[in-house]
């Protein structure tokens, strides 16, 4: 039990070190830069294609699930419970 809390005190004391050091933490090209350089816009319309990706799965996903939830309480097996005759 001792290794792993040396270990996870050496990765947080590395951690500290690195938010600590202020020269680390220079942006990047595309941040920094002119916002209406090619680079900005080519990122910005990558996020919305990689949003718009994500919500089109997850809207099929969705949709495919209520098909099926759909598609089960039409079904004559979900309702044979009430069809039956009491003896």
């Amino acid at each position: 039990m001792k290794p792993r809390v040396s270990k996870a005190l050496s990765r947080f004391l590395a951690a500290a070190l690195m938010a600590a050091l202020p020269f680390s933490a220079d942006a990047c090209s595309v941040c920094f830069g002119d916002p209406d350089s090619g680079a900005v816009k080519g990122t910005a319309w990558a996020i919305i294609f990689l949003g718009a990706v994500v919500l089109s799965v997850l809207g099929c996903v969705g949709g495919f699930f209520v098909f099926i939830a759909r598609r089960a309480s039409a079904s004559p097996l979900a309702h044979a419970d009430d069809a039956a005759p009491e003896n």
